[in-house]
């Protein structure tokens, strides 16, 4: 049989220490009271023991693992649970998306329904308005065929008109031959006075001597063309020599002066050293008409003078 401390030191690579100790306080007591033959019997129950306690470790060991694993299980169990709760969130959000897009769908096609509502009003406007426009065109058309008649006989009017208007125009101008006739028979009467009586009336007013006869003339103006002057003639005024240059008008205006200074002095500028201007008359448009053209240094006179 072994002795008791090399039993202890087996207890104490066996066991762990606290079972180690309890074994070998065991030990110690039975020590006392069991006989040497029962130490084989002790020592086949400790073996026994410790076979157990092997196995036990073994079990134990697959505990530990089983926790192990299972430990990890549960975090990837819950880390599931938190990509779940992600997803969740993210589905919710999506939901949220959708529930507003529905009420924007929503109210789109409320406003849809009321844009059709008023585009069914508008075209049953438009279909009253399209009727009203037929009717309006059926009776423009009716006044449109009054208007043609109405055309027809105007046109007929027209043309009645215009062969009274035809006739009407060859009497003016007959008309007008004979005015101009007669309008050219007073104003080379008027100037044939003119020429009798304008030398003692300028030589009396200006000291203008007349020299020869005054008469109608064209004068060249250096051009190729000549100008008809009515009133011509030459004279010493002052010891120069000037040239006299008028013309007559029934009613003298100041529209004639501007055309005498314009169409006839106008032309004649350069031709001669010094022209004297000369205009005779019946009677003037008003009575600032005289002064106009002696402030335009033109010397006026009426046949009454003569």
């Amino acid at each position: 049989m072994a002795a008791l401390p090399e039993i202890k030191k087996k207890f104490q690579e066996v066991f762990p220490e606290k079972q180690a100790q309890v074994l070998s306080e065991f030990a110690d007591l039975y020590n006392d009271l069991v006989k040497a033959s029962d130490f084989v019997e002790l020592k086949q129950i400790v073996k026994e023991l410790a076979e157990a306690q092997k196995q036990s470790e073994v079990r134990l060991g697959r505990l530990e693992t089983a926790v192990a694993e299972l430990a990890e299980a549960q975090k990837r169990t819950e880390q599931r649970v938190e990509e779940l709760a992600e997803a969740q969130k993210r589905t919710e959000e999506r939901v949220g998306g959708l529930e507003r897009a529905l009420q924007e769908l929503a109210e789109a096609q409320r406003l849809a329904d009321q844009r059709m509502a008023e585009l069914a009003e508008a075209q049953r406007l438009a279909d009253q308005r399209m009727a009203e426009l037929v009717e309006v065109q059926k009776r423009t058309e009716e006044r449109v065929g009054g208007l043609e008649r109405a055309l027809q006989e105007l046109a007929e009017a027209q043309k009645r008109t215009e062969e009274e208007l035809q006739k009407l125009t060859a009497e003016h101008a007959e008309t007008r031959r004979q005015l101009g006739g007669l309008a050219m028979t007073v104003g080379y009467t008027l100037e044939n006075e003119a020429y009798k009586a304008l030398p003692a009336l300028l030589q009396q007013d200006y000291g203008l001597v007349v020299e020869g006869r005054l008469k109608r003339a064209h004068v060249p103006l250096g051009n190729g063309d000549y100008l008809e002057v009515n009133i011509l003639g030459d004279g010493t005024l002052g010891g120069r020599k000037v040239k006299i240059v008028g013309e007559s008008k029934a009613q003298l205006s100041k529209n004639d002066v501007d055309r005498f200074l314009k169409r006839k002095l106008g032309k004649l500028k350069g031709a001669f050293p010094e022209v004297f201007p000369v205009l005779v008359t019946h009677m003037t448009t008003s009575p600032e008409v005289e002064e106009y053209a002696k402030e335009k240094g033109i010397a006026v006179y009426y046949s009454y003078e003569f």
